[in-house]
């Protein structure tokens, strides 16, 4: 009762503020005891084109976003590996099937894969007939994925794996119910001559839905089998690339100029032995040797790999922005004067990614099925690692071979440009704020004073963390979206800003909070991810002129816009406003340069994201307690009140009839240079 209470009170409070908006209204009726001017001028010549890049994505291998998340992979530990290249070896999340009498597992060395040689064996002690007879069901081993797979009616799963043994095998390969019992699909897999490595291939057609369900091989049939790199993939994922669809459209949903990868803290390692090595990500996925990420304390046999990344940009329509590693983990650096063969690294990474299909590394991307270059424009040389002693000079050397090879890279130095200038080239410099709500929110201004001219910033990591954030509250969505309209006011010196992390499996919770939460079968966004919605069509758009007053009312902030919707190629005014305050604001709205008749009432909206409580959250029972409400403006003017909701992010799309407000900003700008 209380949740259908407060959703209620959300819908009514939306309505008097949309009521509000289109009528005359008392400011009682919602405790607006304030009032504030927006004057907006759209003629004005200071209007400004923000960067197509200016809001994107910032994706890391954390809390099991790749591995378990958007890489669709079912099989968790696929090559045995997880537990080192030492035997006997863990093979966790595995477990068998049987009991010692019936059959005995372990691990050795045998696996036809060079930089995979862990493989499983089964002694299998029982058979079909005699004195010692397999159960009804078999024996053998089952995988239980991230956390259960979640294995749906009607749909189709490509299962792979490589198998020997001296005997003739008869094998099933089934998707189990997470009661073990029943059976969602199966197939048999029989073969007289498995004497060397052989690769088995089946597809199943799911019978039955289970979100935690298992993938199981079995044999009733005494014999002694190894196996290895087992996969279970479903054949939907988006365009067969091997995304998981609904967590590939919530990003698609967000329109990102831009995603980085593949971290963060992924990238460095505690220990660079356990760095992500691009090289070793690439290529056909059983050959790939994967590593123990040691930061976030897991293991990923990086199917989701360099190409993949790359592909997911392409994928997304987002400019990729790959961040590699510079010879420094968390606890140890390489010395400048051996770090050239790091260099070369990452010239044939780049190589791999732009280069000529008949070229080294070109032609490696070519056989991966992508002939054409990938568009890559900008790299970052490390994570976080500006006071490392060794980065200056390990920067300079990466630098130098870059612009060297491949002068319209745009090239992201980790050292921070805001407040002085960087005493080494770069054509953007990597800037991370992680603080409480009202810090947050007070350094919406934090670029208001930095130099004009010089290396612009990639806000690549911005969040709200403590008690003011919970597990993805409004709090902290609002205060970030305060410090995103800072940042759009700010985009002639910031040309790129993403939030982190963006995905945490609810099984792995090691950094929170996140944009998206899922599991093996749901998914929601947290008020975060719903704020980033406010944003997706400021990329490209025009900045107009806009000013608040009175200043003394600190807890607002907007930023106004054009854009143009490519659905219905019309143009759009929209105002942004944050309301950071615990009461209500009557904000009178003037905008000079256009007059009512060129505002067209019908297609006009208001949209608010607020809540009863600032620490409200989403959860899967209530994937959208707190989430934008969208509804027809009514009365529009180019001069009206709008009441804006106690900690509020509301946004007003005003529909012109022509387009104007472009053709007044191509003019400005075309002046200006």
């Amino acid at each position: 009762m209380d949740s259908i209470y407060a959703a209620r009170k959300k819908v009514l409070l939306f309505f008097l503020v949309v009521f509000c908006a289109s009528y005359q209204c008392f400011a009682s009726v919602v405790n607006a005891s304030q009032t504030a001017w927006l004057s907006v001028n759209v003629s004005d010549s200071r209007v400004r084109k923000i960067p197509q890049t200016m809001f994107g994505l910032s994706f890391e291998e954390i809390n099991h976003s790749g591995a378990g998340g958007l890489w669709a992979e079912l099989v968790s530990n696929r090559g045995f590996e997880a537990g080192g290249q030492n035997i006997p070896s863990n093979i966790s999340p595995w477990s068998i099937i049987g009991d010692k009498s019936s059959i005995l597992v372990s691990t050795d060395r045998s696996s036809c894969f060079d930089k995979n040689k862990i493989a499983l064996q089964m002694d299998v002690l029982c058979d079909e007939n005699g004195r010692n007879i397999c159960p009804a069901g078999g024996v053998g081993v089952y995988n239980p994925g991230f956390w259960g797979m979640n294995i749906e009616q009607g749909k189709t799963y490509k299962v792979t794996f490589y198998v020997r043994s001296l005997q003739p095998i008869v094998m099933s390969v089934s998707f189990i119910g997470s009661n073990g019992l029943q059976t969602l699909a199966a197939a048999d897999i029989t073969d007289g001559n498995v004497r060397e490595w052989t690769k088995k291939e089946v597809t199943l057609e799911a019978k039955g839905t289970d979100a935690n369900s298992r993938l199981q091989l079995t044999t009733t049939k005494k014999c002694t089998v190894w196996l290895d790199q087992v996969s279970a993939m479903p054949l939907s994922t988006h365009k067969g690339h091997g995304f998981r669809n609904d967590l590939f459209n919530m990003l698609a949903d967000l329109k990102p100029g831009f995603i980085r990868f593949p971290g963060g803290s992924f990238v460095e390692g505690e220990w660079l032995v356990n760095a992500f090595r691009w090289r070793e990500s690439i290529g056909p996925w059983e050959e790939r040797p994967g590593h123990f990420g040691d930061v976030w304390q897991y293991w990923t046999d990086d199917g989701l790999g360099y190409f993949e990344y790359l592909q997911l940009a392409e994928d997304l329509g987002a400019l990729p922005v790959w961040v590699f590693n510079n010879g420094v983990s968390r606890s140890e650096q390489v010395d400048t004067s051996v770090i050239l063969p790091f260099v070369q690294d990452i010239l044939d990474a780049l190589e791999f990614a732009k280069g000529d299909p008949t070229s080294k590394w070109g032609s490696v991307r070519a056989s991966m099925g992508h002939s054409e270059p990938f568009d890559l424009r900008y790299v970052a040389i490390g994570n976080q690692d500006c006071g490392n002693k060794n980065y200056h000079g390990n920067y300079m050397k990466f630098y130098d071979a870059i612009k060297g090879s491949y002068p319209d890279i745009k090239i992201i130095s980790n050292c921070d440009g805001s407040v002085q200038r960087l005493d080494h080239p770069a054509d953007l410099y990597d800037f991370h704020v992680y603080t409480n709500a009202n810090s947050m929110f007070s350094m919406a201004h934090n670029f208001d004073h930095t130099s004009r001219s010089g290396p612009k910033a990639f806000v690549s990591e911005y969040a709200v963390t403590g008690n003011d954030a919970g597990r993805g509250s409004l709090l902290k969505a609002l205060t970030e979206a305060g410090f995103l309209l800072g940042l759009e006011t700010n985009s002639d010196v910031v040309e790129m800003a993403s939030n982190a992390p963006l995905f945490v499996n609810a099984n792995d919770m090691r950094f929170t909070p996140d944009a998206i939460v899922f599991d093996s079968s749901k998914v929601y966004g947290t008020p975060t991810y719903w704020m980033q919605h406010f944003f997706k069509d400021s990329n490209g758009a025009t900045l107009l002129d806009s000013k608040l007053q009175p200043s003394s009312i600190t807890s607002l902030i907007a930023s106004v816009i054009s854009w143009n919707n490519p659905e219905d190629n019309r143009s759009y005014l929209r105002i942004k406003v944050v309301n950071f305050g615990s009461n209500g604001v009557i904000l009178n709205v003037s905008i000079n340069g256009m007059d009512q008749s060129s505002i067209e009432a019908a297609g006009s909206t208001i949209t608010s994201l607020t809540s009863q409580n600032v620490m409200d959250e989403n959860s899967f029972n209530q994937p959208k307690k707190v989430a934008p409400i969208t509804s027809p403006l009514g009365k529009v003017s180019n001069k009206m009140n709008v009441i804006l909701a106690p900690h509020s992010l509301t946004c007003i799309d005003l529909l012109r009839k022509s387009n104007f407000i472009e053709a007044v900003a191509s003019e400005a700008l075309h002046t200006s240079i």
